[in-house]
């Protein structure tokens, strides 16, 4: 179980932290089955990297694998994963980079010493670090040298245009003639919102936060069964990350943004489509009234 604690230092390593967290966030219980092609889809990665992962995670005790059947959790993976994320050492120092992104204090290319340096990182650290970035999308290694910031947003204006986007995407996707969520995807999603009102909003980390919402949102968007509109959210939620995260200094308004996430879900459960996709509609609109009460502190 110590093992739980090494530094991240390869990509299925990274991905075992991101089941770590996918069974906390989407309310796994004991014995619920997880798929490699699915997480592997879930990730946006092969599934060689996800089975190493898996594998670790069975030696951690984390899940079971049965022959022809598959992985499950366990009673031990639950308790691990349901600890409060929000005591990562790396936290702090992971927003502090993004910030100095977002403030141009970085640039385009850095090199590893220099970020050691800047940020006095150990060489365990700062790999654990880049691989978190870079399963997120907005860094990557150049060949031969060092590693090169990918184009993401810098502006408050531009995380409104990109909800503006949104405001026109969203509602629409929810009236796709294919549109199909399966019931257990919907209780997982019910799940997290209501521990979301219980208050861990309160105390999951803000990378938490962000991922359930963009997990919430791209649910509904895989289960359009139109492929192109789950790119493109994708797309779009891979370049608004770091001023999202900005944005999260205000965490009463998430309160209001869980209800009305639980009232959409309720809308889809009755199938009330029309219903839910102007309830989507209001949502986002919502949420850009309330980036604009704050936008002062993401300049």
């Amino acid at each position: 179980m110590s093992n739980l604690k090494r530094p991240l230092e390869s990509l299925p390593t990274q991905i075992s932290a991101q089941i770590m967290t996918h069974i906390r966030e989407e309310g796994l219980v004991e014995g619920a089955h997880m798929s490699a092609q699915s997480l592997a889809d879930r990730f946006g990665v092969s599934r060689s990297p996800v089975q190493k992962a898996l594998a670790q995670l069975v030696a951690d005790k984390v899940v079971r694998h049965e022959p022809k059947r598959g992985f499950f959790v366990t009673g031990e993976g639950l308790t691990i994963a349901s600890r409060s994320d929000s005591n990562d050492p790396l936290a702090e120092t992971y927003l502090q980079i993004a910030d100095d992104r977002l403030r141009g204090e970085l640039p385009d290319v850095v090199s590893e010493a220099a970020l050691r340096e800047r940020y006095d990182l150990t060489q365990a650290d700062l790999r654990s670090l880049l691989l978190r970035m870079q399963m997120e999308g907005w860094l990557h290694k150049r060949r031969g040298y060092g590693w090169m910031f990918h184009e993401m947003l810098t502006t408050p204006d531009g995380l409104e245009q990109t909800y503006r986007l949104r405001a026109a995407l969203e509602p629409a996707i929810l009236l796709e003639p294919g549109f199909r969520l399966d019931p257990k995807v919907l209780n997982q999603l019910i799940e997290v919102e209501k521990r979301m009102l219980d208050g861990e909003i309160d105390t999951a980390s803000i990378e938490s936060l962000y991922a359930r919402g963009v997990n919430f949102h791209e649910a509904l968007a895989e289960a359009s069964g139109n492929p192109f509109m789950l790119d493109s959210l994708r797309r779009v939620n891979q370049v608004r990350r770091l001023l999202a995260y900005r944005s999260m200094v205000d965490r009463s308004r998430y309160y209001g943004q869980a209800r009305e996430h639980l009232e959409i879900l309720d809308l889809i459960s009755r199938g009330s489509m029309v219903e839910a996709s102007v309830a989507m509609r209001h949502h986002l609109g919502s949420v850009m009234v309330s980036l604009q009460r704050i936008e002062p502190l993401l300049r």
